[in-house]
């Protein structure tokens, strides 16, 4: 007798992997695996920690009793591989050897489909698989120019970074409660968490939307955003920083991190509450460049826009989404969904698979 019937989901984040078992796409149990600082700095690279991650999802799986024949299913959250179409992918060779070597980044989301893979064939699996990695570029050719052709990206392994699998996925859930279809409705979705992505999404499409990860659209609590390219030039020839220090800066050190010392947001939002000046002009800052990079994208679509969604860690702050929502309900309806809805996304996907809809090769 066949007793497999859950789906094991994973996301590795920076300090942390969420997992989860899921019934169709009913959560059974979600845990939030902590890992302290200490422990990550040991390795020297994001693929070191490997091993480690995987020993603690398989503990967290036996501790809630799931029996590992129980299993149908693994998802991972997708690396930082070439730029692909979206939807849901087996994980391959191809994928594993590019995620392994970080060709767009080294960051922990790259371990999703390693460890997933592993899991899926430690237990008796085929394979694993992931969905709408944050490397899917739906954008058309005429998006991705520069300005100049020694800053345009290499499409056969550079793309937009972004938060695709949680605006996809609130998108769809959007759309259900309408009773529509994601591919009936242009959306504009602000996802803000420890990076900031705002993309249009036409009809099932993300035709335009940041480069999250280094350097583009609103700062975050983490990363600088869109910064004075002629004052780039002059710090990154100063002679005072190498080549690996800045890009921290501009990924990891930015933000509020670079202005108040702390990369929590809730923190920010107390002490502004408070009456902290410092604080609370960054959080003007803050809300003021998010409702820049939504109003701008209403032009993407002549200004048929559906509604507006915003959504992260971020969208747990009332009086910041409604800063926000003030400066951009003229655009259309605005919706807040609060956090984010990846291991739904993925537990889906998972569904999908068992229901014998057939994942796309990634090559």
């Amino acid at each position: 007798m066949n007793n497999k019937k859950y789906t094991l989901v994973i996301n590795p984040g920076a300090t942390s992997t969420k997992a989860a078992i899921y019934e169709g796409e009913t959560e059974i149990f979600t845990e939030n695996l902590s890992h302290p600082i200490e422990e990550i700095q040991k390795f020297h690279e994001v693929a070191d920690q490997f091993d480690y991650r995987k020993d603690a999802i398989l503990d967290m799986v036996k501790r809630h009793g799931v029996g590992t024949d129980e299993i149908a299913v693994v998802m991972g959250r997708g690396g930082l591989t070439r730029p692909c179409e979206s939807g849901c992918y087996r994980v391959n060779d191809l994928m594993k050897e590019e995620c392994h070597a970080g060709i767009q980044g080294k960051h922990a989301c790259n371990l999703g489909a390693l460890i997933s893979d592993a899991i899926a064939k430690e237990i008796g699996l085929d394979c694993a698989y992931i969905a709408d990695p944050g490397i899917v570029d739906e954008r058309p050719e005429y998006a991705k120019i520069s300005g100049h052709p020694i800053f345009d990206l290499d499409p056969s392994h550079e793309g937009v970074i972004w938060h695709c699998l949680n605006q996809k996925m609130t998108a769809k859930l959007y759309a259900r409660e309408l009773g529509k279809h994601y591919e009936d409705l242009n959306l504009i979705i602000a996802h803000m968490g420890g990076g900031v992505s705002v993309g249009i999404h036409q009809h099932g499409r993300c035709v335009e939307v940041n480069r999250a990860l280094c350097g583009l659209g609103a700062f975050s609590p983490t990363r600088c955003g869109s910064i004075n390219a002629s004052k780039l030039i002059e710090v990154a020839t100063s002679g005072k920083y190498t080549e690996a220090q800045l890009k921290k800066i501009v990924t990891a050190e930015g933000g509020f991190v670079a202005y108040l010392g702390t990369n929590d947001a809730y923190e920010v939002e107390k002490k502004a509450l408070a009456g902290d000046a410092k604080c609370q002009l960054l959080v003007d800052a803050f809300c003021y460049q998010v409702s820049l990079e939504i109003s701008r994208l209403a032009a993407v679509v002549c200004g048929k826009v559906d509604a507006i969604l915003l959504t992260g860690g971020i969208a747990y702050s009332k009086p910041w989404m409604q800063m926000i929502t003030d400066r951009i309900s003229w655009i259309a309806p605005v919706k807040v969904y609060k956090g984010e809805n990846e291991m739904l996304a993925l537990a889906i996907c998972g569904k999908e698979i068992l229901d014998g809809i057939a994942p796309k090769e990634y090559k």
